[in-house]
């Protein structure tokens, strides 16, 4: 054991050279050690000894003259070079991190010769004068050294930010590319004793670890990177798909690399190395996998990332020859795919696969699919495209035999190869030229579409015996379904008439089987089929029309007869099937819950982007004019199968048919009811033109009278009802007629209004209200009053207003009932607050004032009843976003608040002379209902923090004078969670809270100025009980908005809100102000500093003519004078 005890930190005024000397006996008298077990607890030791060097050095930095500050490096750069061969590697990487942080710590400081002295040492060192221990040692210390220096990995040394950018970008200028080289040359010169070696040798070691450290290199963010501009010249460009999930990161680089990476050869060395060892070693799998291969494997697939200048602009020639050498030696790791996937399956390591897997996707980020594919063909037969074919062939035959659960090699393979397609696929331009394939390209495209398929009906076939795929959604498949349509339309012509095949047969097989076999098998084959065919066809809206498919458009221009398009062929085909649904014997026998699933998705996706859709066809550049004329025909052909004036409204109609089937005959399928309700139903609405076609039809009334009489929909879920509501009051905008439109959505809403006023009424409502049947349809009707009141628009405003206006009186009767039922008050709550947002722009003055009325009652009925100060006790043991739903009816009451101080409300109401209470009255009470429920621990749930600032920010800009007027409590409250927010991490809610500061300072100000109190008491600085001194509200917030805006973190985007709210605080505090300019330069260390951050200081406040005002004008130039006060200052007053 050691009793030892580890150096003390250095001493304020310390003596480098002695330290060094203690430090050095200190390792010396540990090497003489050689007691296995004693070592393990010496070494570790010694790795605290260096971490005391470093903390120690650090911190005593600015009083250790500039010969100690290098004797320190040069102690820690000698022990490890002496003790290279020592089998603490830990201790040594430690060592080796602590002389580079200390180096970067001095970097500014020390010349050039001083680097150039010390460079030169790890130089030779790498050089392998001193052996390959030595060398070893040499490279690890600059990959510790570049670690250092690069902004994600390096370690904080309590410095100006602006100190860890000079160094970055001092080192990458001067130094990083002949680090690079001397890697190179370090690898290169042990690479014979390497070959020429039966068994692993040192050599390897050193090789592996500089190989390591030139992928570091490569991975580093470079600045000032070269972009070429792409032209129709360029079949390479840096243009390409970045995506987290992706394998690959471009390294884009500037002419000046050129001479070491593109013209120096190592490149050639690199895969003549890699070559020569996989061929020596190929009896041996564990080569595969050792520090050496991966390293140089890893190093190639990065070196195919390169794009920028680094080429020479000669349209793309030499980068074509840069990639077409790198894929000579990674096809060597691929291909014949067939035969390693045989070999894998006998034990052989999956490693080499798939980086060769990774290479094809990094080469096809700096290409396009015509380009990539001819790389391939320079030295084979067949193109890249079919070798990416034929990869992913093998990897989905191997997951179709293997249990998915233990992720296999082909998993791993076909992500990464999928990803290869999209990024080949995924358009980047307006005229698809990327999406273009050759015939070779095509072919293999449609044959591997044709596998994919065959898996997915096999793993649909072989569903009865796993529970897991039943539970898969159609969400959960949707990402890699949508790269597998990507792969379709690359061969459209091809696998849509494939599509077409495969489901009349799977149609046919169900027709012929009907009664005699069980079609479990086929049910589940259709439901893979339509989720395939509808990614094929069409692409997700994400709240809009999509556009047809470019390669739908453009891919067909043989076919312009509708009854012969593929396409119309195709959906007409699934729509038929679907319509068989409506059958009770056929939905009985064949449509299980999971294939309507599939159909109602299909449909909504479908409808979308083709049912009467009108406009031009997207831009494309087509090889003629015939055969642009063609296309167009072509596409008029597909669009007229189910345009307005052909076939579109039968087929809308068998649509809403089946949709009204789902919602009866599906009671209680809430995913099935989910696509129903949300998905189609609610995509058919939001087309006006289709709208007027649903209102016509018998089906949308069967519908609507279903909705109003059918007690069957009242066992949909909350959101079904409200959703299902919405859509059927929007269908009015087809409605030509004002007074009809209006009419018809009183027919809808009806049913709802009069049971709530006949329940309201009665005078047992409290007994009623308990009922089993009164329990159950009060909450589905005052989901269904939410849904028609957000469905409000001006032409049926005033029947959603009745409507509302209708139920205000129940509203607050039900609220008392039901007082101590939290669900039912959230309802109640969101009634009144989605029919206020609906209505609050519309109303005339006297309507307005009946709703302000209701409002107070309101508020004054949830507090005299102390609702939401139930569960106010046991905030603090919320442990989820879940339990925070509690406080539901809290966050609806802010949301109410927030709708009533719109300044649209602001105006229409002030021509109201007659109204008994205000809207800033309703604010007032409502503030002090809320306030004290809300906890700063509450705040820490994300939508009740929202709602929460979201009304003060409103509040504070429309109604500034209430503020005054709140009692010390609701004040506090106030002033509490404005500085909790300020430092919050959502940016949203820092904004919110910057734009209340600003309301706040801005209204002071004003008052002020007009010789009135403003803030009064609020603003003034006082002592406490304490007889401590407390600032005002404003003259804390200045202190904390100039610290934010200094030193800490937040989204630079907020800089123009930090202005607004900055400039009226100064304003309104000049002298403490002041004050803070002045500490703030006195606490800066040097000259250069202080004289710098006041001369920053003065040009905040004068620069631009900015005048003492908070006028608009005055307002854009601090703002202006913000933005460049902090690219002065920030860089060197924050520290990292």
């Amino acid at each position: 054991m050691c009793d030892t005890p580890l150096p003390l930190p250095l001493p304020r005024h310390p003596q480098p050279q002695l330290i060094c000397n203690v430090e050095s006996g200190f390792f010396n008298q540990y090497s003489k050690t050689r007691v296995a077990e004693e070592n393990s607890q010496l070494a570790n030791a010694r790795f605290q000894a260096a971490t005391a060097i470093r903390d120690a050095a650090i911190r005593e930095w600015s009083f250790l003259s500039p010969d100690e500050k290098k004797s320190l490096i040069s102690f820690c750069l000698s022990y490890v070079m002496k003790h290279a061969s020592s089998p603490e590697g830990y201790v040594l990487s430690k060592i080796s991190s602590v002389a580079a942080q200390l180096m970067k710590r001095g970097w500014l400081e020390f010349t050039a010769a001083d680097k150039d002295g010390f460079f030169s040492e790890i130089n030779l060192a790498i050089l392998g004068n001193h052996g390959y221990d030595v060398q070893f040692i040499g490279i690890n210390f600059l990959e510790s050294l570049v670690s250092e220096f690069s902004p994600s990995t390096s370690t904080a040394l309590g410095l100006p930010r602006e100190f860890h950018e000079q160094c970055r970008k001092s080192l990458e200028h001067d130094y990083l590319k002949n680090f690079y080289s001397w890697a190179v040359g370090a690898a290169q010169s042990v690479t014979i004793q390497i070959t020429n070696s039966d068994a692993a040798v040192s050599e390897d070691r050193v090789c592996a670890m500089a190989l390591r450290f030139m992928l570091q290199v490569l991975n580093w963010d470079f600045s000032n990177s070269g972009r070429v501009v792409k032209n129709s010249l360029d079949v390479f460009s840096y243009v390409a798909k970045e995506d987290s999930n992706s394998a690959y990161t471009l390294v884009q680089l500037g002419s000046s690399w050129r001479d070491v990476l593109v013209t120096s050869g190592h490149i050639g060395w690199l895969l003549g190395l890699y070559g020569a060892l996989r061929e020596k070693f190929s009896g041996k799998g564990y080569w595969i996998d050792c520090p050496l291969a991966v390293s140089a494997r890893k190093l190639i697939v990065q070196l195919c990332t390169l794009t920028g200048t680094i080429f020479p602009s000669d349209a793309g020639a030499s980068q074509g020859k840069h990639l077409l050498q790198l894929l000579s030696g990674i096809i060597q790791w691929i291909h014949p795919p067939d035969a390693i996937a045989k070999a894998i399956e006998i034990g052989r390591s999956e490693s080499e696969l798939l980086d060769g897997c990774r290479g094809l996707l990094s080469i096809s980020a700096v290409t396009n699919p015509v380009s990539f594919d001819d790389l391939l063909k320079h030295i084979r037969p067949f193109g890249t495209l079919s070798l990416l074919s034929a990869l992913m062939c093998e990897a989905i035959k191997d997951l179709m035999t293997k249990d998915l659960e233990e992720e296999p090699w082909s998993w791993v393979a076909r992500d990464i190869l999928l990803d290869t397609w999209t990024t080949l696929l995924t358009e980047r331009n307006t005229s698809g030229v990327a999406s273009l394939l050759p015939p070779e390209g095509i072919n293999a495209a449609a044959n591997l579409f044709a596998l994919i398929v065959e898996s997915e009906l096999k793993a649909a076939s072989a569903s009865e015996e796993r529970e897991e795929y039943f539970q898969a959604s159609v969400a959960a498949m949707d990402e890699r379904l949508s790269s597998y349509a990507l792969i379709a339309r690359a061969a459209i012509n091809i696998t849509i008439p494939f599509l077409s095949g495969l489901l009349s047969e799977r149609f046919s097989r169900l027709h012929q089987g009907n009664g005699i076999s069980d079609p479990t098998t086929t049910m589940e084959e259709l439901y893979s089929l339509l989720l395939i065919t509808g990614h094929v066809l069409a692409d997700e809206g994400e709240g809009e029309t999509p556009l047809i498919p470019l390669a739908i458009e453009t891919r067909f221009p043989e076919h312009v007869e509708t009854e012969k398009h593929p396409v119309v062929v195709l959906s007409w085909s699934i729509i038929k099937f679907a319509e068989q649904s409506l059958n009770p014997n056929m939905r009985a026998a064949f449509f299980s819950p999971r294939l309507m699933e599939a159909i109602i998705w299909f449909l909504a996706r479908w409808s979308c982007t083709y049912l009467m859709i009108a406009g031009e066809m997207q831009s494309y550049k087509a090889p003629d004019e015939v055969t642009l004329l063609h296309m167009q025909q072509s596409r008029k052909a597909l669009l007229s199968f189910s345009a307005e004036h052909t076939q579109g409204k039968n087929l809308l109609d068998i649509i809403v048919r089946i949709s009204l089937t789902t919602l009866i005959s599906y009671a209680g399928e809430k995913d099935l009811q989910a696509l129903t309700c949300y998905q189609l139903l609610g995509g058919l609405v939001r087309r006006k033109s289709i709208c007027a076609h649903l209102v016509t039809l018998e089906s949308w009334r069967d519908l609507a009278h279903c909705f109003t009489n059918n007690r069957v929909l009242l066992s949909l879920n909350a959101t079904h009802q409200r959703s299902l509501a919405q859509t059927l009051v929007l269908s009015a905008s087809g409605i030509k007629n004002l007074i009809e439109a209006n009419q018809y959505i009183r027919d809808l809403t009806s049913h709802m209004t009069a049971y709530l006023n006949d329940i309201s009424a009665k005078k047992d409502i409290k007994s009623i209200c308990q009922q089993p049947d009164v329990i159950l349809v009060v909450p589905c009707l005052l989901e269904r009053l939410r849904g028609a009141s957000s469905a409000s628009e001006p032409r049926t405003q005033k029947a959603i207003y009745e409507m509302g206006f209708s139920v205000l009186q129940p509203i607050l009767k039900f609220l008392e009932v039901y007082k101590h039922e939290s669900a039912v008050v959230y309802l109640l709550l969101k009634v009144v607050v989605d029919w206020v947002e609906g209505q609050i722009i519309y109303l005339e003055p006297h309507e307005t004032a009946l709703v302000i009325d209701f409002c107070m009652h309101l508020l004054q009925l949830y507090s005299s009843h102390n609702i939401g100060k139930i569960s106010v006790s046991t905030s603090s043991s919320l442990q989820s976003e879940e339990n925070a739903e509690k406080y539901r009816d809290l966050r609806a009451l802010l949301q109410l608040l927030q709708k009533l101080c719109t300044k649209d409300m602001v105006d229409v109401s002030a021509a109201g002379e007659d109204q008994q209470t205000s809207i800033s009255q309703v604010i007032y009470v409502g503030v002090h209902i809320v306030s004290p429920l809300i906890t700063l621990e509450m705040l820490k749930y994300p939508k009740l923090c929202y709602d929460h600032f979201a009304l003060l920010s409103h509040m504070l800009e429309v109604y500034p004078e209430m503020i005054p007027k709140l009692n010390h409590e609701a004040f506090s409250h106030i002033s509490g969670t404005l500085e909790y927010g300020l430092h919050h991490q959502d940016d949203e809610i820092v904004g919110m809270c910057l734009r209340s500061l600003r309301a706040l300072a801005f209204y002071h100000y004003s008052e002020r100025e007009g010789g009135r109190d403003g803030l009064g008491p609020h603003a003034t600085s006082h002592k406490d009980a304490n007889g401590n001194f407390q600032d005002g509200i404003l003259s804390k917030f200045l202190r904390s908005l100039l610290q934010l805006v200094l030193f800490e973190d937040y989204n630079m985007d907020l800089v123009g809100a930090a202005a607004d709210a900055l400039f009226p605080l100064i304003l309104c505090d000049h002298s403490l102000y002041q004050q803070l300019c002045n500490e703030l330069v006195e606490r800066q260390p040097t000259p250069e500093l202080k004289s710098r951050t006041a001369s920053a200081l003065h040009s905040l406040t004068t620069s631009g003519d900015l005048s003492p005002s908070a006028d608009r004008s005055n307002m854009r130039k601090f703002r202006r004078n913000l933005n460049q006060f902090l690219l002065d200052v920030r860089g060197f007053l924050r520290l990292i």
